[in-house]
């Protein structure tokens, strides 16, 4: 079985795969003072609600935009796995072709992104991302990531709101359900959410109006998606485990130097 480890800034989720179906996730909260056999305990008792033994998990991969996590969680793994795990990065095949200044710039979760995105949906598309931050990556029907747009994520902009204006209180964000509403909370809520939505569809627009192209899919997926995603016209796949999907096909693209067993 393999294990997938995707290391974010907010959270980290952890996928099991049987193959290609991944029959457990867990997600925890991105903690940078964790130790590897903090990581390691959790991994293995998880592993266990899921009735899988940790003596099943034969290889590993991890995608971090973390840098201070990965030496951690590599050692952790060793440890608890007795596996050497396969780290994204400069090396790495991916399966997409990225240019050195789109290189720089992205982080390797929106590459484990476009690489699932390719691969399980074909190109030309826009992977949308909504976690801490939104990302917008256009990838050709050649497998080419030929731009990519951030933007902040839907809870910065609603923690901005509250922390920039003293007399406002705090609030939750939620599913749009109505129009306006009187009550001020909830009037918050509903144009945080409203905003939002002008905000992506319009960057939407603008990269299909960019491509030229008219059959372009937006596939979508990220912990915020769920606010709004009912409300962005024309996406054509709303797949929540994208990133960990992602993470299983850069695995098998480069099997041949697959994460290996330690002798003991």
């Amino acid at each position: 079985m393999l294990l997938a480890i995707d290391v974010g800034n907010t959270n980290i989720r952890i996928g099991v795969f049987n193959d290609d179906d991944l029959i457990g996730s867990w997600k925890i909260m991105t903690n940078t003072t964790k130790t590897s056999d903090e990581f390691g305990l959790f991994i293995t008792s998880a592993l266990m609600h899921q009735n899988v033994e940790k003596s099943c998990i034969s290889d590993v991969i991890i995608s971090s935009v973390v840098s201070s996590l990965i030496h951690v969680l590599k050692n952790s793994i060793i440890r608890y796995f007795n596996v050497i795990p396969l780290i994204v990065g400069p090396g790495v095949n991916t399966g997409i072709t990225v240019n050195d200044q789109n290189l720089v710039e992205i982080g390797y979760d929106q590459i484990c992104d476009i690489a699932a995105c390719y691969n399980l949906y074909g190109g030309p598309a826009i992977v949308i991302n909504f976690g801490t931050v939104t990302t917008y990556n256009f990838v050709t029907d050649k497998g080419f990531l030929d731009f990519s747009v951030t933007s902040p994520g839907i809870r910065i902009c609603s923690d901005a709101l509250w922390k920039k204006s003293v007399q406002l209180p705090d609030f939750q964000i939620k599913k749009s359900t109505r129009n306006l509403d009187k009550n001020h909370i909830i009037s918050m809520q509903e144009e945080i959410s409203y905003g939002y939505i002008g905000q992506v569809q319009y960057i939407i627009d603008k990269i299909i109006e960019e491509t030229g192209l008219n059959n372009v899919k937006i596939v979508v997926t990220g912990i915020c998606a769920k606010f709004i995603v009912s409300e962005i016209k024309h996406i054509d796949f709303y797949d929540t485990k994208l990133t960990l999907k992602g993470l299983r096909i850069i695995f098998e693209i480069n099997s041949s130097g697959k994460s290996t067993s330690m002798p003991l």
